[in-house]
């Protein structure tokens, strides 16, 4: 009898410890409910989106075909500074000193706005680093709850067992004793559906400002891109798919194949591309991974800033 009491106060003080830790886990997990990745302020982009025409535009722009690739020259475009181009290719066939000094007066000009889209795709990223970053925290944290439960489980089995036959052992009465057998594989039985739970523990988590959002319904309906960049993931000419898909299409085949089996009607009423909601580990999990995809993605873009660069800095010489 007395092994059977000190396995329950064992019990109780592992139960009691366990709480403490989980509730204090809860209280340190509240700040990651809403999000504190986006900007300090908002800023009033223009909301127009470079066209979307590119035989067009490369049509009106084939003078810079000579000194740019296809790509470059839609860059230029989207950038404002096509016109500007063109002018330093007449200016460079004039080498009088004003004009030399004019090329670079306009390639001032040029970088100026490369820049300020430079930053706008290091900003972009970076939130979706910083999102990735908030989202893993609560991932963790859920993962943290699910292991303590089955550490839980695992224990109440063995301190169950154990009892159970130090109880069988002292009562002589068979009857009894048959009871005290079948009362504890029940709760054995009881013990064991419980850590088969397949999806564990859950979560609240918002995310009223849902970077993800616009992504999966390919139509900017906020303000959490600047048009340049949302550019860049949807014009098709800027994504080395085979199959011809803009950047975030591609992610989106991805996302549907792996994340949700190819079952649309899952994916469009899924919590990951509303304002949040009840989260398990999975999801959370599968969130993080959407993010540093787009993270990557995002950065990407940068190479084609790179090669008109270069393409640039050729003219100029």
């Amino acid at each position: 009898m007395k092994r059977t009491v000190c396995y329950l106060v064992l019990l109780l003080a592992f139960s009691s410890c366990a709480s403490k830790k989980t509730q204090a886990l809860r209280d340190n997990i509240l700040t990651l409910k809403d999000s504190y990745c986006k900007a300090p302020f908002k800023y009033n982009y223009d909301t127009r989106i470079p066209s979307y025409n590119a035989d067009s535009i490369l049509l009106a722009n084939k003078g810079l075909s000579a000194d740019f690739s296809a790509q470059s020259i839609l860059v230029l475009n989207a950038l404002g500074t096509a016109e500007e181009v063109k002018e330093l290719i007449r200016l460079k066939k004039d080498s009088a000193v004003e004009s030399r000094l004019q090329m670079l007066h306009l390639r001032s000009v040029i970088d100026s706005k490369i820049t300020i889209a430079m930053t706008e795709l290091d900003a972009v990223a970076a939130e979706f680093d910083c999102e990735g970053e908030r989202v893993g925290q609560m991932a963790n944290f859920v993962d943290d709850l699910n292991t303590r439960r089955l550490n839980r489980m695992v224990i109440y089995s063995i301190v169950l067992g154990a009892a159970a036959s130090t109880t069988s052992a002292i009562v002589r009465k068979e009857g009894v004793s048959k009871s005290v057998d079948i009362g504890a594989g029940i709760l054995g039985a009881g013990l064991g559906f419980m850590m088969l739970n397949p999806k564990g523990k859950k979560v609240e988590f918002i995310h009223q400002r849902n970077l993800l959002r616009d992504i999966w319904k390919e139509k900017l309906e906020s303000d959490n891109f600047p048009p340049f960049v949302w550019y860049m993931y949807t014009e098709k000419r800027f994504s080395n798919n085979p199959e011809g898909l803009s950047i975030i299409q591609n992610i989106k085949k991805r996302w549907l194949q792996y994340n949700f089996g190819n079952d649309r009607k899952e994916a469009d009423e899924s919590v990951l591309f509303n304002d949040g909601g009840i989260y398990y580990a999975e999801q959370l999990h599968n969130r993080t991974s959407m993010l540093n995809q787009m993270q990557s993605a995002t950065r990407t873009i940068n190479q084609n800033i790179n090669y008109l660069l270069l393409d640039l800095d050729k003219l100029m010489l």
